[in-house]
C-alpha cells in the first residue's frame, strides 16, 4: 500500500482513485471496487462487524485505496502501512453536505422506503449481495462515521470537521495532503514526487452518474449470490 485516501465519501475520491491509476499507484480500492467485486462484500462486512481481518489479505493486489469503506478505517491502515503516504481529500462543507443530500443519502432514504425494505428483506431470504451490501454500509458509514446521525444536517457537519481536524493531528506534516481535486495535478504530483501528466485532471462522479450507477448497481446486487 502506497498512498492512503483519509476523505470522506463524495470529496473527489472517484476522481482520486483515476488520478492515482494514472500516475501508477493502481490498482486503486474504492467502493466502486466493492460493487464491482463481490467476493469483497462480506469480507468488509466481516470487518464492519468486528471479526478479525487481515488488512493485507483485504487490500491484496492494491497499491492505494481511497473513499469509503477503507476511509472509515484511515487511522488503522496508516498504522498497518507505515510507509504509505496519506491523501486528505477535502471540499467547502457545505458543498459536500449538497452532494451527500444528492447522493448517498438520498440512496438511503430510499432504501428506508417500503419498496427499498421489501427490495432489502427478498435479498436476505435468496442470501443474495443486496442486503449484505447495504448493512456493510450501514456499518461502516453510519454507524462508525457518522454515529448514527446521518439525518441532521449540523451533526454531520461537524463529523466532516472533526474528521478533518482528526486526520491532519494524527498524520505528520510530510506524510498528509491535504488535497481539493479542483487543485489538479501540481500538488498531488508534488506531493508524491512524480512528474505531472499531460492532459487535465480527471472529473469523474458527478451527482449523475452516481444516481445511474446506484440504480444499476442495486439491481445486479439483488440478483447476485457470492461468498
Amino acid at each position: 500500500m502506497r498512498v492512503i485516501g483519509a476523505g470522506f465519501g463524495r470529496t473527489g475520491t472517484l476522481s482520486l482513485k483515476t488520478a492515482l491509476e494514472r500516475l501508477g499507484y493502481g490498482p486503486c480500492h474504492h467502493m466502486k471496487e466493492v460493487i464491482e467485486r463481490p467476493e469483497q462484500i462480506r469480507r468488509w462486512l466481516a470487518l464492519a462487524e468486528g471479526r478479525p481481518v487481515s488488512w493485507d489479505e483485504l487490500l491484496e493486489g492494491y497499491h492505494s485505496c481511497v473513499d469509503w469503506p477503507s476511509a472509515a478505517y484511515w487511522r488503522e491502515l496508516a498504522e498497518h502501512f507505515p510507509e504509505a503516504k496519506v491523501v486528505l481529500t477535502v471540499r467547502d462543507p457545505r458543498r459536500w453536505l449538497d452532494s451527500m443530500n444528492a447522493t448517498v443519502l438520498e440512496q438511503r432514504r430510499r432504501g428506508h422506503g417500503l419498496r427499498g425494505r421489501a427490495v432489502r428483506g427478498l435479498s436476505s431470504v435468496l442470501g443474495t449481495d443486496f442486503a449484505a451490501f447495504v448493512k456493510m454500509t450501514r456499518l461502516t458509514v453510519d454507524e462508525r462515521v457518522f454515529h448514527g446521525h446521518c439525518e441532521d444536517s449540523a451533526s454531520l457537519l461537524r463529523a466532516f470537521q472533526a474528521h478533518i481536524d482528526d486526520v491532519v493531528a494524527a498524520i505528520p506534516p510530510g506524510r498528509l495532503l491535504r488535497f481539493e481535486v479542483g487543485q489538479g495535478w501540481e500538488p498531488l504530483c508534488g506531493f508524491l514526487g512524480v512528474a505531472v501528466p499531460e492532459g487535465p485532471f480527471p472529473r469523474v462522479n458527478d451527482s449523475a452518474d452516481f444516481d445511474r450507477n446506484a440504480r444499476a448497481n442495486i439491481g445486479a446486487m439483488l440478483l447476485r449470490r457470492s461468498g
